[in-house]
């Protein structure tokens, strides 16, 4: 992608998954990566190593800079302390990449009070926390940026069962377009990604188990699911120049997912 080299960007939830994917591609573009992890440092560590050698790989290694940063994104003074550490280590912060996020599974009206807030506390108010220090960042130094938002297909689809879930991502919508709207002329863009069925470790309840995952994918009109690195390929254009013109969007990366998928047999028939 065009105009990535030396950007500092900082993904949350980079330890595994597609908040992983997303640093080794950015990497490989050229980018500084900060990794935020929670708990796991040897993940994050893995996820250093890889992105490090696919930037050796594109012949961008020796311009790669790398930050393992700890912290709990439901945690205000950890966001503040994690920003401030980039910001430090680099200089700036070009590119915030909100990826962490958790999900829990349970009927609805049996949910614990807690267990609802934590996940509300990650997936929304950490990504709102996260984006408010880095447009503070941006707007104290007059600098342009991009703010990306790992959203789901459960932005728009309800999904019974994972309520908290649901409603998180369905804030992450409003988020992005609010945040768009307010930044706009501050030469601050915010999209989102919305994955639709995607082999990630949070989705191994049904990625590992063979008749499950027919089932999924029997619902998606490619008749497959998506990869991680699909969607850190969509994080990689939307946080270039080539997206310039591109704000307040969600880009559903979910094979037709969303696009009454049910009615596949019947329109072909």
């Amino acid at each position: 992608m065009k105009n990535l080299k030396g950007k500092n960007a900082l993904i949350t939830g980079a330890n595994s998954g597609i908040g992983q994917a997303i640093a080794i591609r950015l990497a490989q573009e050229g980018c500084n990566i900060a990794i935020n992890y929670r708990r796991k440092l040897e993940e994050a560590e893995h996820t250093e190593k890889m992105a490090l050698q696919s930037a050796r790989e594109a012949g961008k290694e020796s311009s790669v800079q790398s930050l393992l940063v700890q912290g709990d994104v439901s945690q205000e003074e950890d966001i503040i302390r994690v920003v401030n550490s980039v910001v430090q280590k680099f200089g700036s912060l070009d590119i915030l990449v909100n990826s962490a996020g958790i999900q829990t599974e349970g009927v609805s009206h049996d949910v614990p009070t807690d267990q609802f807030d934590q996940v509300i506390a990650v997936n929304l108010r950490g990504a709102y926390l996260c984006a408010r220090e880095t447009i503070k960042h941006l707007l104290a130094q007059q600098r342009s940026g991009v703010i990306i938002n790992v959203s789901s297909v459960h932005e728009v689809i309800p999904r019974p069962m994972y309520l908290s879930y649901a409603i998180s991502k369905g804030g992450m919508g409003s988020l992005t377009k609010t945040l768009a709207l307010e930044y706009a002329n501050r030469g601050i863009r915010v999209n989102a990604i919305a994955p639709g069925a995607t082999e990630t470790p949070i989705n191994e309840s049904w990625t590992t188990d063979l008749e499950k995952k027919a089932i999924v994918e029997s619902h998606i009109p490619m008749g497959r699911s998506g990869t991680s690195d699909e969607m850190a390929a969509a994080v990689a254009f939307l946080a270039s120049d080539e997206a310039a013109y591109i704000t307040g969007q969600t880009l559903f990366i979910d094979g037709g997912l969303t696009l009454y998928a049910d009615f596949r047999e019947a329109w072909s028939a």
